[in-house]
């Protein structure tokens, strides 16, 4: 009777060789700015010290660095040795409430319990996707935009739809477009504001516009509001969460920008959502998913209430006039060159530009254009392909003011040698 039983390890197939391969999610996760940035051929002119107005990081530079009092938070939180266990996943009650109080409003009321704490800005637009998406559902996303968002979703099996930005409307959204894009298999819209890379700020009548679209189709919204207080002196910033009536929100934002800490890795998700439309399951999916890392830093977390709390005002505005003035500067600069249309901003740390492609025969696109400018001028720009939009070109405004002004007069010099009138504007001068 036993010598009839075969042996269970000869019924599995036997592998003859070794096979192992990267799985399908690592593959099509595809970062596109990168992808093109490698892809160029970026030698600078050895005679020119290279500006690179291409990173969206604002401490390269040492020019803008954080506030002292952030400093100081970080440094008690690591002599109180209170902060080297593991924290909660989703973060610390009491940093949870930090973040609460800090963005609640009687419009839009938060409490701890809305707060979930990540690591980084870029993980809470991920576990926002990840709870409100399956595989084969579609998510709206703003072009020109942010890359990172089609690098998540096109890795978890998420179709991606652009929407159009009008950059003659200040890069407001094209809504017809927008609504012309929603079916029945579409999840989520996320809405940037303030833009990256367009440095757009929208109105709050615009807002209303956007959240009647989505509540008419039933959608509920991710807003990355990452830039959210970083606008310019005299342009308002409204969150979205306060003007929705009825469209549930998870509200993405972090220290990284308004704090000048990038590397510090602290974000968190808003939970807005007056009609209980999430319920109980969309909570508890993003406590489950945030399991899958443990939370964020607990140092951070633990210097968390005081950065917020203790922050004088005189920082933030430091950091934003600064920024008003260099984007100014570029955009005076750059808005008398022939063949370039910059568009001014309003907020965020980035100007687009467009290109008058017909002005410029030496180049086929955006992608040619900025990387000539890095081999004659070593002046390095992001092409605007790397967010869907070509013929465009992003600089980075957090750079020192001499650099800009330096860097302007390059890109000056430069179109001036590769610009051409077209043939019809040149027989119009004969007549």
């Amino acid at each position: 009777h036993i010598s009839n039983s075969v042996n269970p390890a000869k019924l599995k197939s036997h592998r003859q060789r070794w096979n192992v391969r990267p799985s399908e999610m690592s593959k099509k996760t595809l970062n596109p700015i990168r992808a093109i940035v490698d892809g160029m051929k970026l030698t600078p002119n050895p005679e020119k010290p290279m500006i690179a107005l291409s990173i969206g990081d604002p401490t390269v530079f040492g020019n803008l660095p954080t506030d002292d009092t952030v400093l100081q938070a970080m440094k008690e939180a690591i002599d109180s040795h209170k902060y080297n266990g593991y924290a909660p996943s989703v973060g610390y009650q009491k940093s949870r409430e930090a973040v609460s109080n800090f963005y609640s409003c009687p419009e839009a009321p938060l409490e701890g319990k809305d707060v979930i704490l990540t690591s980084g800005c870029s993980q809470a637009i991920e576990l926002a996707i990840s709870v409100l998406c399956n595989p084969g559902d579609n998510i709206l996303v703003p072009r020109p935009g942010f890359s990172l968002y089609k690098t998540l979703a096109v890795s978890m099996g998420i179709q991606v739809k652009h929407y159009n930005l009008l950059p003659e409307k200040s890069w407001e959204i094209d809504l017809q477009h927008l609504e012309s894009l929603i079916d029945d298999k579409t999840a989520c819209l996320i809405v940037n504001n303030p833009s990256n890379p367009c440095g757009s700020v929208f109105t709050k009548d615009h807002q209303h516009k956007i959240l009647a679209v989505a509540s008419r189709n039933c959608i509920p919204i991710l807003a990355d509001e990452i830039y959210g207080d970083m606008v310019f002196p005299g342009c308002d910033f409204q969150p979205l969460a306060p003007l929705s009536s009825d469209v549930p929100i998870l509200s993405c934002g972090g220290l990284a920008k308004c704090w000048l800490v990038p590397g510090w890795r602290m974000g968190w998700i808003l939970i807005h959502d007056h009609n209980d439309i999430f319920g109980t399951g969309i909570r508890e999916g993003l406590v489950k998913l945030s399991q899958r890392i443990l939370g964020p830093c607990t140092v951070v977390q633990g210097a968390l209430e005081s950065i917020l709390n203790d922050t004088p005002p005189e920082f933030y505005q430091g950091t934003i006039s600064f920024l008003k003035s260099n984007s100014e500067i570029c955009f005076s600069e750059l808005s008398t060159v022939p063949g370039l249309n910059p568009v001014m901003p309003t907020g965020a740390m980035y100007i687009m530009v467009g290109i008058e492609m017909e002005h410029f025969p030496d180049f086929q696109n955006d992608v040619e254009f900025t990387e000539r400018l890095v081999t004659e001028q070593s002046v390095f720009c992001l092409p605007a392909t790397a967010f869907e939009y070509p013929d465009f070109f992003r600089i980075v405004v957090t750079v020192p003011e001499e650099m800009m002004i330096e860097a302007c007069i390059r890109i000056r010099e430069f179109c001036a040698r590769h610009y051409r009138p077209r043939s019809q504007d040149s027989h119009d001068l004969d007549q």
